[in-house]
């Protein structure tokens, strides 16, 4: 079994800091070998704090910062992405394949979202590639308790992936710790690492 190497995308007034210790419940005692990469969203350092803002306000800065961060970094096998983070993860997955970036920068093969949505902003529309799913596995958790992005919402974007693996929890909008959902994820991190 091979490391991999994963990017983490934290959600909206979130960090990289502060995503690395809502996953520790998660990912913390995992057999498999994997370096969570947790990055800033580019807004941080000038004091804002989402990928973007309503109406997607921002999503340009945000969307041409990663194609330069993905450009530079060794690769990644795959994403994690939660709430925000876990709505860009999918613009990411549709930005490799469409000639929206460069040959080559933004390469994975994976993605792990919890909480996620997916943008209804006409600018995005194209990189869902209109009727057809994404060709990669996805492992999406939501919460049944769900107050912020409710699991309607999650299973509309689930639905985006051909074979999605779908769990559900009876929190709300979290990073969930119960043993039945860390066991399937070690069991999705097996079958990525293999």
């Amino acid at each position: 079994m091979s490391n991999i190497r994963v990017l983490c995308l934290h959600g909206y007034q979130g960090s990289g800091r502060i995503l690395r210790e809502q996953m520790k419940p998660l990912t913390g005692e995992l057999t498999v070998p994997v370096e969570f990469v947790h990055i800033d969203a580019p807004s941080l350092g000038g004091g804002d704090f989402g990928w973007w803002h309503q109406g997607f306000r921002g999503w340009e800065r945000t969307r041409d910062w990663m194609i330069g961060f993905f450009g530079e970094q060794p690769p990644f096998d795959g994403i994690f992405g939660f709430s925000q983070g876990a709505a860009l993860a999918p613009l990411l997955v549709g930005m490799r394949g469409i000639g929206e970036t460069p040959p080559g920068p933004l390469s994975f093969e994976f993605a792990v979202m919890v909480g996620g949505f997916r943008s209804d902003s006409a600018v995005h529309a194209r990189l869902y590639g209109g009727t057809e799913n994404y060709q990669l596995p996805l492992l999406h958790i939501m919460g049944r308790s769900d107050s912020v992005v409710p699991t309607a919402d999650s299973r509309v974007l689930a639905r985006q992936f051909s074979a999605p693996v779908v769990l559900e929890h009876s929190g709300g909008h979290i990073i969930p710790s119960a043993p039945s959902i860390r066991d399937s994820v070690e069991l999705f991190f097996q079958r990525m690492a293999g």
